[in-house]
């Protein structure tokens, strides 16, 4: 089971300190990074895995949006 550091429960992630939309590249990193390790540490069937999804896709949602506003500047 890998959880994050000081965390009691397995398979959880602390919010980070402000919302996904305002969290920079490295904090939206670490935090898909935590909270992909989070998950595969609980089964699919786990109460917890479907949250923890749910906090995943808005991350990997936001990195998308990161990534196609610059390929926009970029092009332009």
């Amino acid at each position: 089971m890998i959880a994050e550091p000081g965390t009691a429960e397995p398979g959880t992630v602390s919010e980070p300190a402000h919302p996904v939309d305002q969290l920079t590249t490295y904090e939206l990193r670490d935090y898909r990074r935590r909270l992909e390790n989070a998950i595969r540490g609980v089964s699919a069937d786990d109460s917890v895995h479907a949250g923890l999804r749910r906090r995943l896709d808005a991350v990997t949602a936001e990195q998308e949006d990161r990534a196609r506003a610059a390929q926009t500047a970029i092009d332009a």
